[in-house]
């Protein structure tokens, strides 16, 4: 019988972790297989071994899960990635703590989809945390998502853009309400945030003069 690939789409996301990690790629056909590791993926439930550097591959055009079609997501042994060139020079733009494959929103898998649509190039770095204490049953992650080190601060203003802004606006937007005529009109965006008005002439001024000294045309 063909499969169907929406619905399984469906039924794999709809399983626990746990019985999502217990279905065994090696008994499915290859689609299913591969669903079931973009369900896997995109959990962030990739389990690194103890103490050892868990890398997922880089991500390409056209391949949101960077592995091989065959692949087995859980049997991927730490560093079994290609690791681009530049990652020694590379800068952290995100990072989140991982317990039960569970990573508060917004993940790093979702940061890294907003910096390939930005055309940022970006890798998901992970590996355990080693536990201070044995109080904690389940083991903790951390993952990071990189990008050249020269893409830091474009990248970093990418996210803010594309997903933390959006919070602050509401943020900001409550605040505002919750104030008197009296002290709202002393929240001018320009008084309230001056110190971010003038990073921006800041960053603007040191640009213009670079261009001129580069004696380019803006």
């Amino acid at each position: 019988m063909p499969v169907d690939p929406e619905s399984l789409r469906k039924h794999y996301a709809s399983l626990s972790d746990e019985a999502l990690l217990a279905i065994d790629g090696a008994d499915l056909v290859e689609i299913a297989r591969k669903i079931l590791h973009d369900e896997i993926v995109r959990r962030q439930l990739a389990r690194p071994q103890a103490n050892q550097r868990a890398h997922v591959p880089q991500i390409t055009p056209g391949r949101r899960d960077g592995l091989d079609e065959d692949a087995d997501i859980d049997r991927v042994p730490p560093g079994a990635g290609d690791e681009p060139a530049w990652l020694e020079e590379a800068a952290e733009v995100y990072s989140a703590e991982v317990r039960s494959g569970v990573v508060n929103a917004p993940d790093a898998a979702d940061v890294r989809d907003v910096l390939e649509a930005a055309g940022i190039p970006c890798y998901l770095d992970g590996g355990e945390i080693p536990q201070q204490t044995s109080d904690s049953p389940e083991p903790t992650y951390r993952w990071r998502v990189m990008v050249p080190g020269r893409l830091n601060i474009y990248a970093t203003s990418v996210l803010e853009r594309e997903i933390f802004n959006e919070e602050f606006e509401a943020v900001w937007r409550t605040h505002l309400e919750t104030l008197s005529d009296k002290e709202f009109r002393v929240m001018n965006p320009q008084i309230a945030f001056c110190g971010l008005f003038d990073k921006i002439e800041r960053v603007t001024r040191a640009y213009d003069e670079e261009v001129a000294r580069r004696r380019l045309k803006s």
